[in-house]
């Protein structure tokens, strides 16, 4: 005899490792490497020092 299947366990079980797939894709196409997190960050610190160095109090 064949086993009953839930049809919407197997729809949504697909739909997940689709949106999976894409979001690895995405990270792969819109992700930022290391190095330009580094250059982010101490691009931003220079801003942020800079600033601070031209408050006044």
């Amino acid at each position: 005899m064949v086993e009953v299947i839930n049809l919407n366990k197997v729809r949504k079980a697909r739909e997940r490792a689709e949106e999976k797939q894409r979001a690895q894709e995405n990270r792969r196409r819109y992700g930022r490497t290391g190095q330009q997190k580094s250059r982010e960050e101490q691009e931003k610190e220079r801003r942020d020092r800079d600033l601070d160095g031209k408050k006044l109090d």
